[in-house]
């Protein structure tokens, strides 16, 4: 939001300079991003009037102007505007003028003939950007007159950086209340009076879609003056807010926008045909906007018609076909109230931006559409004449929202700020403000005022009597309250599982949680998809139900760009659109190329699926020794199959692992294999509490098995068979050889088994030992069809 500081104090009478001001809004929250003047610096300039204008005898592309500056003796200039010519007013910069810091006016030939002195545009003066010709002033500037006075250039632009939640900052009358409220002045509303009419002209409404929009206001003004000038003040004031003045019924809709924040629309009344309709647009229907670009409708967009079509995209633009021209001479005003949601992104789904989105996405006053007629009104007929008709007023009362009152209980207050406020002061504060207050009993009742519709909850209260009350009066105090460990007994840290990934050789991935579908689809994941009513792009118009697609394509560039061995990790949020929208926290991991990195130690040997198994053995170890996970053999229609695995729990499904299918990897652009997994986070950071344990002072016993088993049977299968006939003893089980070929039976492997065994109390006997031994083979034999080998 721009401002200038003298439009402003013509409404709260505070009497600071602007770069203090600006100090002041940003301490209340309303951070300042600018301070500067209204123009640039120059001086000895003044109102001048071309008096005569003819061709320059020596080039085609120059004016000689003979030009009154007020002294009585009239100046010869040299000139190339375009739109120099007899009888305009324009800005001189006499002969020793200075504009800017380095450019002093001197007399000068050009092409032969003396100039003595300079006219100028509003660029060269720092007024605006315009430099495609002179800058022409009303024809009743006072010749003679001081530039800087005549225009009042003694003032200063504020530029303010609002959040989203300050719509109501959005004017300069939301402006002037927070600015009262805060310096503690006299705050002097505009007093806008209802325009009596002076016809019955009429046009109906009808709210089709009165949930988007409950409130329409209008009026017709017949016979306006389409030669009327926009008066000065009001191009000025305009100018120094970022906006150009283009005709007085679009200058008035403007500053009316900027002056109560609430913006309005002019149709020309003769090309409306039968009534003005709110209602969502429709399927093929198009409509051509102000700036020329034609823009297709559909259900999602709010559209403002008459009985042929969409006119205007309601709170975005208006239709160039019913818009406003020189010519217009009957008009009809719009301002209405349309429900921030049915706004919200339609704007920049058409790549555009404009004051009104801005304001509608963020939300209007709902009780401010009258009154902007009527000032809308009293100013155009100030400005151009013309017969206006009575208000017209169509709405749906249940729709339209109004703040509820809400409770602010002294003791919760003092306690979040950190001190005490005086009641007498809290409720000077919230007055200021525009809220109404009632003391009920030991708590205060405050309402906010129907373009606060922030106000919600106490805590909102709390935060408006903090800032005004002033951040720099909280005294400062020592930090109290009860410390929470940062680290528990039962978690896992983030840290943690991050250092262990990277120990074994990955690197932390960050990718968008925005994605393509066609992505999701690749990898068989595009079931509860939530799509994006807005995509930045394309290609990020889905939330990510996986994390695999973000991984494969960073390990793609990677590829690309010759990486030979690449390791990825990420953890991140996956959604998932049921019944309700789910997010779930997951690490996913993913790894191609060698196994370890190039050496002359050992070997190169390429990555396999036992290698980030033990990868993912090893994250779930940090959880304590009795958390193993079991790996199933699974088909996943991402994974390759037979190379693939669900990761599993205490019996419950907590991820997968393996090779991702070739067909995936390809549709990534990655021709090599590639091995993936991902994990519930919340899964892994669960850990049982560490438990000490005595350590035997006895020596252990180690006997070694070899059996033959059937292919099929898992070493899981084994461990669990293992585990439950050997009994507390057994303290460790190694593999230390797999076997298939010769001397097996067909589809039968071997396993090369040590067991460890130990007692804490007393050394093992060989008799001890044996009998488990026996138990073992037995159940092996009886369980797994396993054959003692040797």
């Amino acid at each position: 939001m721009q401002f200038n500081v003298e439009w402003l104090k013509k409404w709260v009478a505070v009497d600071l300079d602007a770069q203090a001001l600006a100090d002041k809004l940003t301490a209340a929250g309303l951070e300042v991003d600018d301070v500067r003047a209204v123009s640039g610096e120059f001086t000895d300039v003044v109102v001048a009037e071309i008096e005569d204008c003819r061709q320059h005898p020596n080039a085609d592309k120059l004016k000689l102007c003979s030009v009154n500056d007020g002294s009585g003796e009239a100046l010869q200039i040299v000139c190339g505007a375009p739109n120099a010519r007899t009888g305009i007013r324009v800005p001189l910069a006499r002969v020793g003028a200075q504009i800017g810091p380095d450019f002093k006016i001197k007399r000068a030939k050009l092409r032969g003939i003396e100039s003595a002195g300079m006219l100028c545009s509003a660029r060269e003066l720092g007024l605006s950007d315009d430099h495609s010709g002179l800058m022409e002033l009303p024809d009743d500037a006072p010749v003679g007159h001081a530039l800087v006075e005549y225009l009042s250039l003694d003032d200063t632009v504020i530029e303010v950086d609002l959040t989203p939640n300050r719509a109501d900052c959005l004017s300069i009358r939301g402006l002037a209340r927070d600015v009262s409220a805060s310096c503690d002045a006299q705050y002097t509303p505009l007093q806008i009076d209802p325009v009596p009419a002076d016809n019955e002209a009429k046009f109906p409404i009808r709210l089709e879609s009165p949930e988007d929009c409950p409130r329409y206001a209008g009026r017709i003004i017949r016979g306006i003056n389409p030669t009327a000038k926009t008066p000065l003040w009001m191009a000025e004031t305009l100018r120094r807010c970022g906006l150009r003045s283009i005709s007085p019924t679009v200058d008035v809709t403007n500053y009316v926008l900027l002056e109560l924040g609430q913006p309005m629309h002019a149709f020309d009344l003769d090309k409306l045909n039968g009534e003005i309709v709110v209602r969502r647009g429709r399927a093929g229907e198009k409509l051509v906007l102000l700036d020329e670009s034609e823009v297709d409708l559909d259900t999602e967009v709010l559209a403002i018609c008459d009985q042929d079509g969409p006119v205007a995209i309601a709170g975005i633009m208006g239709g160039m076909d019913s818009g406003v021209t020189d010519s217009t001479r009957d008009i009809l005003f719009e301002s209405a109230y349309f429900k921030p949601a049915t706004i919200m992104g339609k704007a920049r789904a058409y790549g555009m931006h404009t004051d009104a989105s801005h304001r509608f996405e963020r939300g209007v006053d709902p009780q401010g559409q009258v009154v902007a007629v009527e000032r809308a009104t009293a100013l155009l007929l100030e400005i151009a004449g013309g017969d206006p008709g009575p208000l017209l007023l169509a709405e749906e009362p249940a729709c339209i929202p109004r703040n509820q009152a809400v409770t602010l209980r002294p003791e919760r207050l003092n306690a979040v700020v950190g001190c005490e406020i005086p009641k007498a002061t809290v409720e000077s504060i919230l007055r200021r403000l525009g809220m109404d207050v009632e003391w009920a009993g030991d708590r205060w009742s405050v309402t906010a005022p129907s373009a606060r519709f922030d106000i919600e909850i106490e805590e909102d209260l709390i935060e408006e009597i903090a800032r005004i009350y002033g951040y720099d009066e909280i005294p400062e105090a020592p930090v109290s309250g009860e410390l929470v460990p940062a680290a528990s007994g039962h978690r896992v840290s983030l840290a943690r599982l991050r250092e262990a990934l990277c120990s074994a050789g990955y690197q932390e991935a960050i990718n968008y949680s925005f994605v393509d579908e066609g992505h999701l689809r690749a990898v068989h994941q595009d079931d509860h998809v939530l799509p994006l009513a807005n995509p930045l792009s394309s290609d990020m118009d889905v939330l990510r139900t996986t994390l695999l697609p973000g991984l494969l394509t960073s390990l793609a560039r990677n590829v690309r760009r010759q990486q030979p061995r690449v390791r990825l990790f990420e953890t991140g949020v996956a959604f998932l659109q049921r019944e309700t929208m789910n997010e779930v926290e997951r690490l996913a991991g993913i790894a191609t190329g060698n196994a370890l990195p190039e050496q002359w130690g050992e070997p190169s040997r390429t990555l396999d699926f036992f290698d980030m198994k033990g990868d993912i053995e090893r994250l779930f170890a940090l959880r304590g020794d009795t958390c193993k996970p079991v790996f199933e053999p699974a088909e996943l229609p991402w994974m390759h199959p037979g190379a693939s695995a669900i990761i599993k729990l205490d019996g419950e499904a907590v991820g997968w692992c393996g090779s991702v299918h070739p067909l995936v990897a390809k549709s990534f652009e990655v021709k090599r294999s590639v091995f993936a997994f991902e994990i519930d986070l919340e899964k892994l950071l669960n850990r049982e509490v560490p438990i000490t344990k005595k350590i035997s002072r006895f020596p252990s016993v180690r006997r070694d098995l070899a059996i033959q088993l059937p292919d099929h049977v898992s070493f899981a299968q084994v461990k669990n068979c293992i585990t439950g006939c050997a009994g507390p003893l057994l303290e460790k089980i190694i593999v230390f050889d797999v076997y298939q070929g010769e001397n097996l039976k067909k589809s039968y492997k071997s396993l090369a088994i040590g067991l460890i065994f130990n007692n804490v109390s007393s050394t093992l006997k060989d008799e001890d030992v044996d009998s488990v031994i026996e138990t073992v083979v037995s159940g092996l034999e009886q369980h797994l069809d396993a054959q003692l080998r040797g």
